[in-house]
């Protein structure tokens, strides 16, 4: 792990929690790259990005520093879960159709 991966700042404790972790620092520079989406962080002038993969949200606090450059400050995951799986409106359409054919024989 490096504390200049990607042309960001990584601080000791962001590179402690991959290790902690077993995130990849990749997938958490692919994450702050390049996220889904983003909010505002508890912490004044920082921001969460993250992003799902394979069922685990990947999230990474950052700030810029006065200079001007973004430093990573902690990095996180959690389990997603996606609930019951939705029916597309295909298969309720024909689920509908022929349960109306069925019911007037």
């Amino acid at each position: 792990m490096n504390n200049d991966f990607g042309n960001v700042i990584w601080t000791n404790h962001a590179l402690q929690r991959l290790k902690e972790r077993g995130i990849s620092q990749s997938d958490a520079w692919a994450t702050w790259s390049r996220p889904e989406q983003s909010r505002y962080a508890q912490s004044k002038g920082a921001w969460v990005f993250y992003r799902t993969y394979n069922g685990e949200k990947i999230e990474v606090v950052s700030k810029k520093n006065e200079k001007g450059q973004w430093i990573i400050l902690s990095v996180w995951s959690r389990k997603v879960d996606f609930g019951p799986t939705r029916e597309s409106f295909l298969s309720f359409l024909l689920r509908k159709i022929f349960k109306k054919r069925n019911n007037k024989k």
